[in-house]
């Protein structure tokens, strides 16, 4: 989920700062301008940072918030698809590892 973190942090900040670096699909019904894009992974790609040093120290809410946070992450990197295919299924292979990985902690150990 760290790493995840890390890298929809780094796409926001190319969105935000080189929005005519990705291509533009011409009929895609989820199409916001590349900066808002940016925006919308620079504030996922915080949180899920957030998480996941929740989730490192052992804090009561680090797996639920890592759970849900996955999935918010999954459902923006699959709208992302048409812009940047490979880098966006990387990262959605990252946050479905994540999700498997925290749902399977026993409750006690959490």
């Amino acid at each position: 989920m760290l790493l995840s973190g890390v890298l929809s942090v780094l796409l926001g900040i190319t969105g935000i700062a080189r929005d005519a670096l990705f291509g533009t699909p011409p009929h895609y019904e989820y199409r916001f301008g590349l900066t808002a894009w940016g925006w919308i992974h620079l504030v996922i790609g915080l949180a899920l940072l957030a998480a996941s040093v929740g989730i490192l120290t052992t804090r009561s809410w680090g797996s639920g918030a890592g759970v849900a946070l996955g999935a918010c992450s999954l459902v923006t990197q699959f709208m992302f698809i048409p812009y940047y295919p490979v880098w966006s299924i990387s990262v959605m292979v990252l946050d479905l590892l994540a999700i498997w990985a925290l749902a399977r902690i026993a409750p006690d150990l959490a």
